[in-house]
């Protein structure tokens, strides 16, 4: 799965483009990580938002243990990676019939959270158990949640591209070709929202969300850690 949105729904991480700038490296445009992606999975569902952003979803190399799935609803977009493995008790919690799956849970679950505002994104959150990511779009407020599960068991990165796009994918190959230096690991636990200020922890969500620069012969140019944990990665 691919999510690339522009400067005017997410606010470019400053560490990112640190990391960038400390070790220069070739970068493309979000439009050209676009078309690299199409490429490689095709064949893929690929959704322009706007001015907004693109994402892009495939079934192409997937795992049968972290199965990807897509769905929209409401002008909310949703790709998923993975499995909930309380999905059963979720479904009764958000009134979903035994049919609705992980990404339809994770629509309805994100319109509980905004329309019962202040409603905290980490009650949400904390109440997912399993293996996952996910990249959510509500275009009807120009809101997007990004989250990984607390293990960091299903990977994925986020970087920027040269014409300063956020991206969000679990194939590093691809991010790192157009966002070289300017790349690192989701943090595991952590979410991303832009109505909800930016990077959070939903386990700490009192704790600081900091950046550590990597050594020059690592892939990524920094790797995100919690106040008071050990530094999170993803898995490869």
């Amino acid at each position: 799965m691919l999510g690339v949105f522009s400067g005017e729904v997410v606010e470019v991480p400053e560490e990112l483009v640190a990391a960038g700038s400390r070790t220069p490296s070739p970068k493309t445009r979000a439009s050209e990580l676009v078309n690299r992606f199409l490429a490689a999975a095709a064949p893929a569902v690929s959704i322009q938002l706007g001015s907004f952003g693109h994402i892009v979803y495939s079934h192409v190399n997937q795992s049968p243990f972290r199965p990807r799935m897509f769905a929209a609803k409401d002008d909310i977009f949703c790709m998923f990676e993975g499995v909930l493995e309380n999905l059963g008790s979720l479904r009764q919690q958000y009134g979903l019939s035994k049919t609705a799956n992980e990404v339809v849970l994770v629509i309805e679950a994100y319109k509980a959270l905004r329309d019962r505002a202040p409603y905290p994104a980490s009650f949400m959150l904390s109440h997912l158990t399993g293996s996952y990511a996910f990249v959510l779009f509500d275009k009807s407020t120009n809101s997007l949640l990004v989250a990984s599960d607390s293990d960091g068991r299903v990977p994925l990165y986020w970087g920027i591209t040269s014409d300063g796009c956020v991206a969000f994918s679990e194939n590093i190959e691809l991010m790192k070709g157009s966002c070289g230096k300017s790349l690192a690991p989701f943090p595991q636990g952590c979410f991303y929202s832009n109505a909800l200020g930016g990077l959070k922890c939903y386990e700490k969500p009192k704790n600081k969300v900091i950046a550590v620069p990597a050594k020059e012969e690592e892939i990524c140019g920094a790797t995100f850690k919690v106040e008071g944990s050990t530094v999170l990665t993803a898995s490869h």
